[in-house]
């Protein structure tokens, strides 16, 4: 090594003393901080890409350059899954490799030009194992995928942001962790210390060859930015020794004689530790030649070497394993090439692999964007927890309290957005003034925040539109996949804009019919029809049957009041219409409150009605409308017609053949659009209302056309069991909740760092 480098690292070390002319690199370290920062917060906020892979990834890196013991980490890591009967892949970006990759290490020869040291290494220590160097860490992982790997431990991707990870182990090196604290090309520093705040698990190496003061303080340091329970403490494990006397042809594993003497040459990012580890084992070090990270040995190097052992009357050669992968094939030093097996030995093991599993379950979570949106929320919600029993599923509710998730056991992560406005504020200014009025910006500046804490979970699952996604994007960084309710072709269908976001920032998207999917698939967006997601909540399998029972009266109205504020009021003005039908011919009917509604509030604001909760009834005179709380399927589909306030629940039972009566609004208007002559719009006034309704029951040919549009325009269901599907096999939740599985039902403890019968390192 030239004096020059000697003294740039001795600088970036923190070795070279208070005054260094290196010290002119400061402005560097600047310029590297806000580059990093730009950087990381892109990645943050979805502008550039993350990616959930198709395996679970357990993710190996650190913060600074080289030296913190990574490939024996990785090696640990491997082993584990391996002994817990994981089928376990490597990826790495093959450090000074040439190939881009994919490139299989270790079934057959494949040259270190290629390859790399550290992979070939990996290669000798995990022969059961697939080890694959690829640039582009995510591609390195699909194809691992293809050749049968569950689950991926991928080396030095702390950095690689594009890839998704489960499990981001950070290592920091207790004898040089920060060097003297810059930032490239100032110091050692690839990222700032803040950084080893989204790591999941921060684990000092090296550990042993510091003192208790030194490890102390390093503690009280990381505290800034690791919680006590993400950071662990390791140790060098010596395994054994390997001894050569020309390369690759081992002639024994005996260790060097107590007190042998022995010059120590290196290529790796932190030589000292080595020369530590010689000095811990009883031998001399004659001398100390340190060679740049990963340099290539030549024949004129070793006899140089050979030439300073005899100088020294050394009685033979050290160097690490990784050397030995740089050594020139055939190359004899003339002299012993000792080289010691070196493992990780875990402080406190258990804890480290019940927080490890901890953060390896699977977070599932599902966001929506309106009452309807919930209730298609919901199922889906429902449908991963039956399909992913081992994972936890939460969602994210933009508009309200997120009450049907509540209901069904479903943490919500999102805090409650209740607007006068019930979040439809596209068709009006005025509800959009009053929305702000009530703090819509601060809603939504909490609801960002909140976005954080999604971190490091799975591909968010968005039902609702293009806003939510990159609400979601933009509050945690993956990239969604979205369930299109809210567009079609049938209304206009979505902006250039959104197309493009779909295209770029979106891992699939469902439309609701097989028009609109064309048309976001000429757009280059990967999307596809499979039924319409809002018909998947006829298929829910809820208990609690039909509520129309036998009884006077042939005509069956069904009342939907709506899900939002304006619910509470313009139930009235649906028991006036019934009123009016019931005294004309004697009529049953059955109204379903939204579950976002408060039924004692709305019961209570019926002045002249009786409630009679035990029975679920409201009674008028000898009119009595029964309240049900069951699926809204099963009401609709024993309902001759509907008049509906809803949104979604109006579209529910169009696609069920029921023909559909609201008012003309400009909401409605805009429904109409897609339900065409499945619905008729009327003024806001109960004669009117009660006409229409009237209109429908007695005229055949309008009502037979009514049912005949709205299952054409609607489709049938199966969308969200595609989802399902996509999640499993594409996202990969089928493989990482068999991952967890393995881990979590595995009888035996953690290993012990030995090697077993049949894996020893070549």
């Amino acid at each position: 090594m030239g004096r020059l480098l000697r003294s740039y690292l001795d600088y970036a070390r923190g070795q070279s003393g208070r005054f260094s002319p290196w010290s002119v690199s400061l402005p560097l370290d600047w310029l590297a901080r806000g580059w990093v920062r730009c950087r990381n917060g892109a990645f943050d906020r979805g502008i550039l890409e993350q990616v959930e892979p198709p395996l679970p990834v357990v993710s190996v890196g650190n913060i600074s350059l080289g030296g913190t013991n990574k490939t024996p980490m990785v090696e640990y890591l491997a082993r584990h899954l391996l002994e817990a009967g994981v089928s376990v892949g490597v990826v790495s970006r093959g450090y000074s490799g040439a190939s881009p990759g994919p490139l299989e290490v270790g079934r057959g020869d494949v040259p270190r030009e290629l390859a790399g040291d550290e992979p070939l290494m990996l290669a000798r220590m995990l022969p059961r194992a697939r080890v694959l160097v690829c640039r582009d860490r995510l591609a390195g992982v699909r194809r691992l995928a293809q050749l049968g790997a569950e689950a991926v431990v991928a080396d030095d991707a702390f950095q690689h942001r594009r890839l998704g990870r489960d499990v981001d182990l950070v290592l920091v090196d207790a004898t040089c962790p920060f060097g003297n604290g810059r930032l490239l090309p100032a110091g050692l520093l690839r990222e700032p210390l803040s950084s080893l705040e989204r790591a999941d698990l921060v684990v000092v190496t090296k550990s042993d060859q510091v003192s208790p003061e030194e490890q102390e303080n390093l503690r009280r340091t990381l505290s800034k930015w690791v919680a006590a329970d993400r950071l662990f403490f390791a140790e060098i494990r010596l395994l054994g020794w390997r001894t050569f006397l020309s390369y690759p042809q081992e002639v024994s594993g005996q260790a060097p004689p107590p007190g042998a003497r022995v010059v120590v040459f290196s290529a790796i990012g932190n030589p000292e530790s080595l020369h530590r580890l010689v000095r811990r084992q009883g031998l001399e070090a004659a001398d100390q030649v340190v060679f740049r990270d990963h340099h290539r040995f030549s024949e004129g190097d070793l006899a140089d070497l050979r030439d300073r052992a005899r100088e020294l009357g050394a009685q033979g050669l050290v160097c690490t394993e990784k050397d030995l992968f740089n050594l020139p094939g055939g190359g004899s030093p003339g002299l012993p090439l000792w080289v010691p097996r070196i493992g990780v030995a875990l402080r406190e093991e258990t804890r480290f692999w019940e927080r490890f599993l901890e953060i390896l379950r699977p977070r599932l979570l599902v966001a929506s964007n309106g009452y309807g949106e919930d209730a298609i929320g919901v199922l889906l919600a429902r449908k991963l927890r039956d399909r992913f029993p081992e994972a936890q599923v939460s969602a994210f509710a933009l508009v309200g309290r997120g009450t049907p998730y509540i209901a069904e056991g479903f943490p919500v992560l999102s805090p409650p957005s209740e607007l006068p406005s019930g979040g439809v504020i596209k068709y009006s200014l005025r509800a959009f003034l009053k929305d702000l009025r009530h703090g819509l910006p601060q809603d939504i500046l909490r609801q960002l925040r909140a976005w954080r804490g999604t971190r490091g979970g799975r591909t968010p699952l968005c039902v609702g539109d293009v806003y939510l996604l990159l609400h979601a994007l933009w509050g945690q960084g993956v990239t969604p996949a979205l369930v299109a309710t809210a567009k079609t072709v049938f209304l206009s269908g979505h902006w250039r804009a959104e197309r493009w976001f779909l295209r770029h920032r979106c891992r699939r998207v469902w439309a609701r019919d097989e028009e609109t999917a064309e048309e976001l698939r000429r757009s280059g967006v990967d999307a596809r029809f499979r039924g319409n997601p809002i018909m998947d909540l006829t298929a829910d399998p809820v208990p609690g049957g039909s509520p129309w029972t036998e009884g006077e009266g042939s005509r069956r109205v069904l009342l939907l009041p709506g899900s939002r504020q304006q619910a509470y009021g313009d139930t009235g003005l649906l028991l006036e219409v019934a009123r009016r039908l019931h005294r004309e011919e004697p009529t049953r009917f059955v109204l379903v409150p939204a579950p976002t509604l408060d039924l004692d509030r709305l019961m209570g604001e019926q002045r002249d009605w009786t409630w009679r909760p035990e029975a679920s009834l409201l009674s008028c005179g000898d009119l009595e409308v029964r309240v049900f709380s069951g699926s809204l399927a099963d009401a609709a589909r024993g309902a001759e017609v509907l008049l509906g306030l809803g949104g979604t629940a109006n579209q529910v039972c169009a696609g069920l053949g029921v023909p559909v009566v609201s008012l003309d609004d400009r909401g409605k208007q805009v429904q109409k659009k897609l339900l065409q002559d499945a619905e008729v719009l009327v003024p806001r006034d109960p004669e009117a209302l009660a006409g229409a309704v009237r209109g429908v029951l007695t005229t055949p040919e309008l009502r037979h056309r009514m049912i005949e549009t709205g299952i054409r325009r609607l489709g049938g269901p199966g969308a969200l069991d595609d989802v399902v599907a996509f999640a499993a096999r594409d996202l990969g939740w089928g493989a990482r909740c068999t991952l967890w599985s393995k881990l979590a039902g595995r009888a035996a403890g953690p290993p012990d760092g030995s090697i077993r019968e049949g894996d020893e390192r070549p």
